[in-house]
């Protein structure tokens, strides 16, 4: 993946401001800021909700000129979102394949086949004919997992190239925090693919990422590994990382 010189104005606000940002294979990304800085900008670009008002990204090496609506052979790139967002009528089994019933390029049982194979993933057995509201917040977090998981191949093994992850330890308790990063990383096609975590959670942060990019006022201020992250003086991480009202992100911003 690869941006270049790339930004982004909604009305008179320009969210993105030139930023350049290149990703391999293997990568997990954790990008962080205060509120408000473009952060889930940068996820609704990936997933391809949104278009660069300049600039360029780059997917597969595939130039983005269209939303992902409007192309025929979209990049893969899975976006789990903050909220759930289960369908309450819909069994946990209708959810995670809703897609692909949808479609109707599957039977039914190979469609049933490949949801229990993605609750197994993250670890749910038993739970596909119940409905959302008899799960935990927990538990609906990891279905929707399953549902970013589920496929569209024949083939047995499916790579993910991007999975994108909106604030997915967000008003979890400590242990279901631990669960869902367990699976952020478990879940990561290390071979093929790359992950991009927004959070503000410190152990969702250190736990899921070996790299870190600090958006601020439309930039990347800091950019660098895991460890660096955790030790840095730059004033930008140093702000971040102990909450500081004092430092070059304004308390307005924070």
């Amino acid at each position: 993946m690869l941006m270049k010189d790339l930004s982004v104005e909604l009305g008179s606000n320009k969210v993105l401001d030139e930023v350049n940002l290149a990703m391999m294979a293997g990568e997990r990304l954790a990008i962080v800021g205060p509120s408000g800085s473009g952060k889930s900008t940068i996820l609704r670009l990936l997933a391809g909700l949104l278009l660069p008002s300049e600039g360029s990204l780059q997917i597969s090496g595939i130039e983005q000129n269209y939303l992902r609506l409007d192309q025929n052979s979209p990049p893969d790139v899975r976006l789990v979102f903050q909220n759930p967002a289960l369908l309450a009528s819909l069994t946990v089994r209708e959810n995670v394949g809703f897609l692909l019933d949808k479609q109707k390029i599957f039977p039914e049982e190979v469609i049933n086949k490949k949801v229990i194979h993605c609750l197994q993933r993250v670890g749910l057995y038993d739970v596909a004919e119940k409905f959302p509201n008899q799960l935990s917040g927990g538990m609906q977090k990891r279905v929707s997992f399953a549902r970013a998981l589920i496929s569209n191949s024949n083939k047995e093994t499916d790579s993910i190239p991007i999975l994108l992850y909106d604030e997915p330890t967000a008003g979890l308790d400590p242990i279901a925090c631990t669960r869902i990063e367990d699976l952020i990383i478990k879940t990561t096609d290390t071979a093929a693919g790359c992950s991009i975590v927004v959070s503000h959670v410190s152990s969702t942060i250190e736990r899921t990422a070996n790299r870190v990019i600090l958006l601020y006022d439309g930039k990347f201020q800091w950019d660098g590994s895991i460890d660096q992250f955790k030790q840095s003086e730059n004033s930008y991480v140093k702000q971040f990382r102990t909450g500081n009202l004092q430092g070059p992100m304004q308390p307005k911003d924070l």
